[in-house]
């Protein structure tokens, strides 16, 4: 299919789908699979089509990174538990006495600290945190929206990430924008009007200190937590292995805080940020590798067998299983929409109603519903970009003003929503995966309190667009 074209509604039948079958049968597997086959059928290329789908969205780059990222941290979070690392951190934070609230707060603070990767954020916040957060009764729920509104939100706003580079790069050209670095500044200047990645990080600051009241479904999950003890619900399904969640330390090692805990998380941040300045690309699956290989020495010359290293590296894998599985159906069906042109129809029927004033409102909404539905930010980014832009530039008059400024804020900020809150997005994925909570679970307690945000969002823009029409 050509670029632009679409299948009219059938187009949005898949994602639409995959998401009401995911909380009518709460199995996310089964939904993306079954909503994937029917995809393809109504594409009319036959059932082999199914089969190839498979083949062309995991025989990429993009998803075997993904892949091998997945794989080396679910063995350094092995290599933690052996060790006694994470026991370790938790027994250093548990001696400071913090009360739920200063949990909630230091979660939230590792996350905002993490900001160069939005897929180890979640991993991070969780696995490290859950122990701790457990023991004060707060629900998995809440930690997997805290891990989750401290990834993408902070990567999109912080200058000297991917993400940024990403979306600079996509301003190249347009309007007066004539090379990276006006595309950068531009960038940077238009972080300030990005409503929704500012409030969502706000929101958990204020969240977590009962300045605003937890309501809705995680109201519900605290209370279970807090009265019954139980951070789960009955019947939850955490979202990964108990090859992780039930690694014990190795009898007799003697637990050393920095060598196993903080010097690979020093490892992992000073390679990911110092391949971003040096190589302006941060490696961070690299990072992980480097961080893997360094601590499994560790725990070799501190007297772990290397067939107990080996096979803790292998539960550490297996731990990652349902979190790969799901992320490779998802990839699909994000394969599977852009074939069936779901953004393009979503642009097509929602063009008619753009004006100056709506501009920087309904590009957000647009960017919010692709990316909601497709799972991903930065494949909206790169189809939203380029429509809505030029368009704020047309009605600017080709000067950089702060309707130019706010549209790609929402564009950014609207490709961030889908991306923190879509069941089918990675790092939604990532956050139920590092706090160990149910899938759905974490996405139905996280909706309210995003969609408050983006509520907000959007009156904001439309007070903007008033301003700047």
């Amino acid at each position: 299919m050509e670029a632009g074209t679409h299948l009219g509604i059938i187009s949005i039948l898949p994602p639409i789908l995959a998401i009401v079958l995911a909380f009518k049968t709460r199995n996310t597997i089964f939904s993306l699979f079954v909503s994937i086959f029917i995809g393809v059928l109504l594409t009319g290329n036959g059932l082999l089509a199914f089969p190839d789908l498979l083949k062309r969205s995991l025989g990429t780059t993009s998803f075997s990174w993904i892949l091998l990222l997945e794989l080396f941290i679910g063995i350094l979070i092995a290599f933690f538990q052996r060790t006694g690392a994470i026991q370790g951190f938790t027994e250093i934070m548990r001696k400071k006495n913090l009360s739920r609230v200063k949990i909630q707060l230091t979660s939230w603070v590792m996350g905002m600290f993490v900001f160069f990767s939005d897929y180890f954020s979640p991993l991070f916040v969780g696995s490290t945190m859950r122990s701790l957060s457990d023991k004060a009764k707060i629900s998995r729920d809440k930690l997997a929206y805290i891990a989750d509104s401290t990834s993408a939100p902070v990567s999109v706003l912080v200058p000297i990430t991917g993400w940024a580079v990403y979306l600079s790069g996509l301003l190249v050209g347009m309007g007066p924008i004539i090379n990276q670095e006006m595309a950068m500044s531009t960038f940077v200047k238009s972080s300030f009007f990005n409503f929704y990645a500012i409030g969502a990080v706000l929101m958990v600051g204020l969240i977590a200190t009962k300045v605003i009241p937890d309501f809705g479904p995680m109201k519900k999950s605290e209370e279970r937590a807090i009265n019954e003890g139980k951070v789960l619900r009955d019947g939850a399904e955490p979202l990964v292995g108990e090859e992780l969640t039930e690694t014990q330390a190795y009898p007799g090692y003697k637990i050393n805080v920095f060598l196993n805990f903080i010097a690979p998380v020093l490892i992992v941040i000073s390679i990911a940020i110092g391949t971003y300045i040096v190589l302006g690309s941060a490696k961070t699956m690299e990072a992980f590798m480097a961080a893997v290989v360094f601590l499994g020495i560790v725990m070799r010359i501190k007297g772990i067998p290397f067939k107990d290293i080996m096979d803790t590296a292998v539960r550490g894998m297996k731990g990652v299983m349902p979190a790969i599985i799901i992320l490779a159906l998802s990839y699909s069906i994000n394969e599977l929409s852009k074939e069936m042109g779901t953004a393009y129809y979503i642009i097509e029927i929602t063009s008619g109603w753009m004006s100056a004033v709506v501009l920087p409102a309904l590009t957000f909404i647009i960017a919010a519903v692709i990316a909601f539905s497709t799972g991903t930010s930065w494949g909206t980014f790169a189809i939203v970009m380029p429509i809505a832009v030029p368009l704020a530039f047309g009605f600017s008059g080709g000067e950089i003003n702060m309707l130019v400024l706010a549209t790609i804020s929402a564009v950014a900020g609207g490709g961030v929503f889908g991306d923190h809150c879509s069941p089918l997005s990675d790092t939604t994925i990532l956050a139920s995966t590092g706090a160990a909570a149910d899938h759905l679970d974490h996405v139905k307690t996280q909706a309210p309190y995003a969609l408050t945000v983006s509520a907000l969002t959007i009156v904001l823009y439309l007070i903007v667009g008033f301003i700047g029409a």
